[in-house]
């Protein structure tokens, strides 16, 4: 079996075409689809459904497309690990991370992580917590970095994901100074004169993170909605151009903080939550590089698991 074969059938998977998936191998379309259907042959069973159109996988090619996958990315890995990594090659890290983090943390950690392993690289996807915890649980991430409270905890069987605390963050209300010297409201607001404030899209983790200080606080605040986001950046520049209050995490927040675009809101406590950082791994990934790394990182950190709140 062509190793050439698996990566034909990954490549007509994606684009459900089998003219596109041709023009993307470089191929015509008669010499893709016998090799296509050699593949077939070899697998024993119809991968295709050819009866509809756009193409799409029969159920048995749904199942064999998660080994193809497996096979195309261990050939591919194999070949950098075992060459003589010439310039340019590298052990490519998948890491998936929130936006705050992604932008605030990654760049410095990635490169104190990586002082003492030169061969290794990083392909960062920023998206929301959910969706970087299933990119790990896919196996389409190695390394799922995200934001952890007992309250609203990461549920992944500890059993199978190793992690590690990297940090601990607040998420506390900020706003520009221009916004508070006005004093047309005072903190937390009140029926007169509500609170404007730059809120996260529901379903979003710092969203709930937010909702667990507003629902533990003793006084309810009032608060008038200006504008929301799932990202914790949109926020902090709505916050910086005086459009409202916005609960940013440290990350997110000190740049403008120390360069006196933002203050906090508030200095109360109970208006702040503390939050850790967590990296996870999965313990049955032996991709390579992916050991190394992890292996840094227990070096460098901590494996207490405690947050205070």
């Amino acid at each position: 079996m062509d190793t050439g074969w698996l990566q034909d059938f990954v490549t007509l998977a994606q684009v459900n075409n089998f003219t596109r998936a041709a023009e993307i191998r470089h191929s015509s379309q008669a010499a893709f689809s016998r090799r296509i259907r050699a593949l077939e042959a070899w697998v024993g069973a119809e991968l295709i459904d050819r009866s509809v159109f756009p193409t799409r996988l029969t159920e048995e090619g749904s199942r064999f497309l998660e080994h193809a996958l497996e096979i195309v990315r261990r050939v591919a890995d194999a070949r950098i690990d075992m060459a003589d990594r010439p310039s340019g090659y590298r052990s490519m890290i998948r890491i998936a991370a929130p936006h705050a983090l992604a932008t605030g943390m990654l760049p410095q950690w990635w490169h104190d992580w990586t002082q003492r392993l030169p061969a290794i690289g990083c392909t960062v996807n920023p998206v929301n917590v959910h969706d970087a915890v299933t990119s790990l649980v896919a196996g389409n991430a190695d390394l799922l970095v995200c934001f952890h409270n007992p309250q609203q905890p990461i549920h992944l069987d500890t059993a199978q994901y190793e992690r590690l605390t990297l940090c601990a963050q607040s998420l506390r209300p900020y706003a520009a100074p221009t916004l508070l010297a006005q004093r047309r409201w005072t903190f937390p607001g009140s029926t007169q004169r509500p609170m404007p404030v730059l809120a996260y899209s529901p379903g979003a983790y710092l969203a709930r993170m937010t909702d667990l200080i507003l629902d533990n606080a003793p006084q309810p605040p009032v608060m008038e909605r200006q504008a929301e986001s799932d990202m914790a950046d949109v926020l902090r520049e709505m916050a910086i151009a005086g459009h409202g209050i916005a609960w940013l995490p440290d990350c997110v927040a000190q740049r403008a903080l120390d360069a006196g675009l933002l203050v906090p809101a508030s200095e109360e406590p109970r208006w702040t939550l503390r939050l850790s950082v967590m990296a996870y791994l999965d313990t049955a990934n032996d991709r390579p590089g992916v050991g190394r790394l992890w292996n840094r990182l227990r070096s460098l950190y901590d494996k207490t698991d405690a947050i205070s709140t």
